[in-house]
């Protein structure tokens, strides 16, 4: 790889090498359309070459309004290609939060693609140039396939300069405004150069992607790594189609957060519940037949590697995967270190923990326990906000995370709490919540949990039902979840001791602004609408109430 320097010079390498082999696979209305490295190295070049005939001013800002699909690649690349800077957007942001980063990030024109619901966000886009693709049904400014049938391909790609900015990514943010985090094309090679020699994932791998492309870690992970490895590129076509769509494609290696993991056990114990598989798991002849079976089914049957980040993972699910013959590594990184923190792999792989340190990685601890990073793919700073920037760097040029750690003695990494997350009951004593809410999370019936108590005497728990959970009585819920708490709270401090169980009416998600796009709980939201009922809940007499 020590030719290739940046994304671009990765995909131009196989586009030469491999023309006519399949990079990009979009499913439309039950049909798969392809596109080979050359059939997608000419649409980037005609898009780059619109985009270069907007005569926008050097090295502007294009935005990218799309789910993750074959367009947003070819996308990427033509921003590369035209000598741009890109804005990755949310696909599920409202119009408001998408008229904020636009603004904010001072964008001349954006790609918009797959969505969902663009007439409900059509209101946040500005007087800019707009690109839109007809295949995905919408219809704005200029339309990519009229680009592609009359335009002419660029002849002539610039060579680009490695330091210079190539993307400023505007973090999901569980608390606040979304910071506009600024990474240069180093930035990204430096990173999938350590990653790419640690995990060793075959060339011309097949990649899914499905989890946010406006996201760090899928951007990294799957779409920057896939330039690097060759990949092709499957894509889910809608959630219905999602299970149908992974398991078609079998990746080779597949990057999870963990409410995903969780509704893949989910759907297993539906079919086959935790007795009968435990039976069946127990008998020698049926046991490799059944893992087979289940891996095919998810999709995961060729997976050399499989990773869960973003959020902690409960122990006792990785646990019960390994039982599966699925090896999960769990892994930890953020926005601004261009996700080069720590990782477990094969050989060094310690359950309960996110791994220990990557090359080229330096961190330590402050004297609270804040894990402060270093990395040669730190970010250059939040766009327009020096002050903030000053303010999350130590005096040694530590990254200060806002995340809560301890090393065992082997260096592996234990995340025990976010700084900001923690919260004091009215008996004045502090309580980190994640570590109590990775214990309640063993309980199937739980799809997402909340551990509060500002202003009450003792915590309790706001949960959000699972499928298992929402197909038993209240009888049975009630019962299984006061065992859930009764088990825990005698290896909790007094202060620590879950009072009770809320079950809230409604799912926490993106659409009512109470999980991120990566389906991490926004706790502030939640607090925000619930806190006023938490000492008339606390004062019930029941141990599980029913919102």
């Amino acid at each position: 790889m020590s030719e290739i320097q940046t994304p671009l010079d990765a995909f131009l390498k196989w586009e030469r090498e491999t023309p006519n082999k399949i990079f990009l696979k979009q499913p439309v209305k039950g049909k798969q359309i392809t596109y080979t490295f050359l059939e997608a190295g000419i649409e980037a070049r005609k898009i780059a070459s619109y985009l270069v005939s907007l005569n926008l001013p050097k090295r502007s800002h294009i935005a990218l309004l799309s789910k993750n699909c074959a367009h947003w690649l070819m996308s990427d690349l033509a921003i590369m290609m035209a000598n741009h800077v890109s804005i990755p957007i949310y696909p599920t942001l409202n119009d408001a939060s998408i008229k904020q980063i636009l603004e904010h990030s001072e964008s001349k024109a954006i790609i918009i693609g797959k969505l969902d619901n663009f007439k409900s966000q059509k209101e946040g886009i500005p007087n800019i140039q707009k690109i839109s693709i007809d295949l995905y049904g919408v219809n704005e400014g200029k339309l990519w396939e009229d680009i592609i049938n009359k335009g002419e391909a660029l002849t002539e790609i610039q060579t680009i300069n490695i330091d210079d900015l190539h993307t400023i990514i505007y973090t999901s943010g569980t608390t606040g405004s979304p910071k506009g985090v600024m990474h240069t094309i180093r930035n990204f090679s430096e990173s999938i150069s350590v990653f790419n020699g640690a995990v060793k994932i075959q060339d011309n791998p097949s990649f899914f992607s499905y989890l946010p492309l406006a996201h760090v870690a899928e951007r990294m992970a799957i779409g920057t790594m896939g330039f690097y490895k060759g990949a092709e590129f499957s894509f889910p076509e809608s959630l219905e189609t999602f299970a149908k769509d992974l398991e078609r494609c079998q990746p080779h290696s597949f990057f999870a957060v963990p409410r995903i993991w969780t509704k893949f056990q989910e759907k297993i114990l539906e079919k086959f519940p935790q007795k009968k598989l435990s039976f069946l798991l127990n008998i020698p002849i049926l046991n490799s037949l059944i893992k087979k079976k289940l891996k095919q089914k998810l999709g995961l049957a060729r997976a050399q590697y499989c990773f869960s980040g973003a959020a902690p993972l409960a122990s006792s699910l990785m646990e019960w995967y390994k039982t599966i013959g699925i090896t999960i590594y769990q892994a930890y990184g953020m926005t601004e270190d261009c996700i080069l923190s720590h990782c477990n792999l094969p050989g060094a792989n310690k359950i309960g923990t996110v791994g220990k340190t990557w090359p080229n990685t330096k961190i330590k601890l402050s004297e609270e326990g804040e894990i402060r990073i270093k990395n040669p793919c730190m970010f250059k700073g939040y766009y327009k906000a020096p002050d903030i920037t000053a303010n999350v760097f130590d005096d040694e040029g530590y990254f200060k995370t806002g995340d809560k750690g301890e090393y065992d003695h082997d260096g592996f990494l234990t995340i025990t709490g976010r700084a900001k997350d923690e919260f004091k009951t009215d008996k004045g004593k502090y309580i980190s919540p994640s570590p109590i809410e990775l214990e309640l999370s063993k309980n199937t019936d739980i799809e997402q949990i909340c551990v509060v108590g500002t202003g009450i005497p003792q915590p309790i728990a706001l949960i959000t039902l699972s499928e298992l959970g929402r197909a038993k009585s209240k009888e049975d819920l009630s019962k299984g979840l006061t065992e859930t708490v009764n088990q825990l709270n005698p290896s909790l401090e007094k202060h620590e001791k879950i009072e009770k169980v809320v079950i809230m009416k409604e799912d926490w998600n993106v659409d009512n602004g109470l999980t991120t796009p990566t389906l991490k709980v926004k706790r502030n939201s939640i607090e925000k609408i619930h806190q006023q009922f938490y000492k008339s809940w606390f004062e019930m007499d029941d141990k599980v109430i029913f919102e």
